[in-house]
């Protein structure tokens, strides 16, 4: 799609034309009359655009609620990879089904087999001990724990997230508006030009690559599809969500806590404080109130601890002031030149744009010459993604929030 910044550049041009055709007219002016009305009614499609992206809530871009749903419920990794090595083995015709969709979804044909990002968005199953004792002697289903392991948080925090993305990405943006001022009669209106720029997202690799015996991936146990689950969730799932939140480029994308332009707020005296002066810097940038704080556990637990006068707990919602709170591993609690300070954002997390140009990438390979000596199988796991904000300013990053300086005394 054209800039729309380049839209408006051969709009002027085209009116610089038809000031220079305007006394010879003839076809010179009508073409030039041509080239501006049909520019015009592409940058108004341009602007709409802009406007519904930069509006846009956290959704997927291809979503269907349904097919979402299906896929965290029914989609089962270990099916997919035992029905890949031994077609017949296992009833995997919903994942084989599932394929196509997510090729179609991703823009390409996997290196091996999709597995959609949606496996992830829920805490998972797994267990502990070597692979050998994870095979079940006594099938107990009904006994199945929730795995303890992180969870990711950013999208259900309303990242929006653009799939089925092809080539580099460049979203424009409006970064300053023409200046309005009010004249005299008969005074000049002195002349101002709205200034452009664009928000880029471009591929960046993730990857892991794990090696099992044919027997354990063969296993229909749910033990198994956890421990596909575990390590896939851990090292391209979580790796993502931190990204996302403290990414530091080059080989990774740029997170929210890393991008220039953000707003910070130091530490105010008390955790309330604090936040109150977060919330006051989103409200006068015109951020979208609708915004949320997500911190670290270490965080929540001394704002547990809180106690009034009368030595009772200080409500989780007062300190935060009735905004919406998530805690998560996923945040750093290693900032600062001490490395003692914990991480604390507020923001429109709909600013925060996840670019997927592939889907989580199974390749199953039985011949890898180390696992293929032992009759084991190798399994390489891939996605590729970007991360980007529309606009920084949407964020505001407490500094100088460490255990020492939030212990907070009691309220007055």
């Amino acid at each position: 799609m054209t800039k729309l910044s380049d839209l408006l550049e051969r709009r002027a041009a085209a009116v610089d034309a038809m000031k220079a055709a305007e006394e010879t007219g003839g076809e010179a002016f009508d073409q030039a009359k041509s080239e501006y009305d049909n520019l015009t009614v592409q940058i108004e499609r341009a602007k709409v655009i802009d406007q519904a992206e930069r509006q846009e809530r956290g959704r997927q871009v291809h979503g269907d609620p349904k097919l979402t749903t299906e896929l965290r419920s029914k989609f089962s990794i270990a099916r997919l990879i035992a029905g890949h090595i031994n077609p017949g083995s296992v009833d995997d015709g919903f994942e084989r089904e599932m394929q196509g969709e997510l090729a179609r979804r991703a823009g390409k044909t996997p290196q091996g087999l999709f597995i959609p990002m949606e496996c992830f968005e829920k805490r998972v199953l797994t267990s502990t001990g070597d692979g050998a004792a994870i095979v079940p002697t006594d099938h107990r289903p009904e006994l199945y724990i929730d795995a303890l392991t992180a969870a990711t948080i950013v999208r259900t925090l309303g990242a929006t997230v653009l799939t089925g993305l092809t080539g580099n990405v460049e979203i424009p943006r409006e970064a300053d508006s023409p200046n309005v001022g009010w004249v005299a009669q008969n005074a000049a209106i002195s002349a101002s030009d709205p200034d452009f720029d664009q928000v880029t997202l471009s591929p960046k690799h993730a990857g892991a690559i794990t090696e099992y015996s044919r027997n354990m991936v063969m296993q229909s146990s749910p033990q198994i599809e956890a421990l596909l689950r575990r390590m896939m969730a851990r090292d391209l799932g979580i790796a993502i969500d931190r990204a996302a939140i403290k990414g530091g480029g080059t080989n990774e994308p740029v997170g929210i806590l890393a991008t220039s332009g953000i707003q910070t707020q130091a530490y105010a005296d008390s955790l309330h404080n604090t936040t109150a002066e977060m919330i006051a810097k989103a409200h006068i940038a015109n951020v979208d109130p609708a915004c949320a704080f997500l911190s670290t556990h270490g965080v929540e637990k001394i704002a547990m601890k809180a106690l009034d006068l009368q030595n009772q707990p200080v409500p989780m919602a007062s300190i935060f002031h009735n905004r919406p709170t998530n805690f998560s591993n996923q945040v750093p609690s290693n900032l600062g030149t001490g490395t003692d300070e914990f991480g604390l954002i507020y923001g429109d997390w709909s600013e925060l744009l996840i670019g997927i140009w592939s889907e989580i990438d199974v390749l199953v390979n039985p011949y890898e010459s180390t696992a293929y000596s032992k009759g084991n199988i190798s399994i390489r796991a891939m996605a590729t993604v970007d991360c980007a904000l529309r606009h920084p300013a949407a964020f505001v990053s407490a500094t100088g929030v460490d255990a020492t300086s939030i212990a907070l005394p009691a309220a007055a």
